[in-house]
């Protein structure tokens, strides 16, 4: 009796055990499809077309581009290429006196139309000195006998003058305002006309270089990475708004990647008064000097904080009568400071023969200013006005 109610009893708890776990597992099961519905499942198709219509399309986040696709370099060269010339001299050099024994040499150059009545900077050592003819080739094929109007072998500048009309000009711009990074394009021909209006670019290296060149030093001038070979002398240095910044002057035969330019705002009051008067009368202070830059080139324990150092006065020339001597340091010119030779030949050039300017310098620590007359340098000395 007392085995069949334990019987019993067992069979009643392992029925309700059984009933139990099946009624929990069922709940668990139930539960965890809710859980698996609302976190591992993907959401019904119309939340999916709202989620994708409302991603920003590529367009939308893509930059903004020009409609025209071109670069800068691309942009520059297609505006300012028509203003590059060829320049060709034909030099005559000559064994004797008698010129019995002469060779003819056509150097190969370039060249920057700036105005479209055919004014055309380029460099002295390539349109400057004696030559028996230069001629200009155009971008439409043409070839122009030109004429050097002015030219001066210390800057390494020179301009030539061809008799044309409605040529392509190339804008200049302001070398004060070029910092170091910016920009560069160069465009000339680097082995001759062969290879005419070639195109280079890299950026602005460094400002206010000093090299020597024959013992000569050429100051202030603007270095580039941008690819210079012979050919490109006289050629224009571009910044990114395709405006003349440099005339293309030398470059580094020892290295690579290390070209020269002629600042173009030194050319600016040269040019204004050709272009007013049909030549260019060259105020004349009769000095030359060295910023802190060239100084050390000649002697590495002299510092020069500012000014510009007179190294050279022309005993006949207007400075050395108003008491400038070598090794006086010219700090300001009419209030304006002076800290390189670009700067001073810059307000010489925008004077006029005859005016007076008021020369600040500093003499065995005495600061004093003195008024000079600009004179008139002409081929056979000078002529005061």
């Amino acid at each position: 009796m007392f085995e069949e109610r334990k019987r019993g009893g067992f069979f009643k708890i392992f029925i309700t055990a059984l009933i139990t776990s099946l009624g929990v597992g069922i709940v668990m099961l139930y539960a965890g499809m809710l859980l698996a519905q609302r976190y591992l499942t993907t959401p019904g198709s119309p939340q999916i077309e709202q989620d994708i219509n409302n991603l920003p399309a590529p367009q939308q986040i893509a930059v903004e581009v020009p409609a025209a696709s071109e670069s800068v370099v691309a942009a520059v060269a297609k505006t300012a290429t028509p203003g590059v010339v060829g320049v060709s001299v034909l030099k005559v050099d000559s064994n004797s006196i008698y010129e019995r024994n002469t060779a003819e040499n056509w150097n190969i150059g370039s060249g920057v139309i700036v105005t479209s009545d055919g004014y055309i900077l380029t460099n002295h050592h390539v349109a400057g000195g004696k030559n028996k003819r230069i001629v200009i080739s155009l971008i439409d094929g043409r070839n122009i006998d030109g004429t050097t109007v002015w030219s001066d072998p210390v800057l390494d500048l020179a301009i030539v003058k061809i008799d044309q009309k409605d040529l392509p000009t190339i804008k200049l711009g302001d070398s004060d305002n070029v910092q170091v990074g910016e920009t560069a394009i160069a465009i000339g021909n680097p082995l001759g006309l062969q290879f005419q209006r070639t195109v280079t670019s890299g950026i602005i290296s460094a400002l206010n270089r000093t090299i020597e060149i024959d013992n000569n030093y050429m100051e202030d001038l603007i270095q580039t990475d941008a690819s210079i070979n012979p050919g490109n002398s006289g050629g224009p240095l571009l910044n990114s708004k395709g405006e003349v910044i440099g005339i293309n002057t030398v470059k580094v035969t020892s290295a690579e990647a290390i070209g020269f330019a002629v600042p173009i705002n030194v050319a600016k009051p040269i040019l204004a008064q050709l272009i007013e008067n049909g030549e260019f009368n060259e105020p004349y202070m009769g000095i030359f000097a060295y910023d802190r830059e060239a100084i050390t080139y000649m002697d590495n324990n002299y510092k020069l904080d500012s000014g510009i150092y007179v190294v050279q006065v022309d005993k006949a020339g207007p400075a050395y009568k108003s008491g400038i001597k070598e090794g006086c340091i010219i700090t300001s010119v009419d209030g304006r400071k002076m800290d390189t030779m670009m700067d001073l030949r810059c307000y010489i050039y925008s004077k006029k023969p005859g005016d007076i300017i008021n020369v600040t310098h500093l003499s065995k620590g005495k600061t004093e200013t003195v008024q000079i007359r600009l004179a008139a340098k002409i081929k056979d000395g000078l002529v005061t006005r």
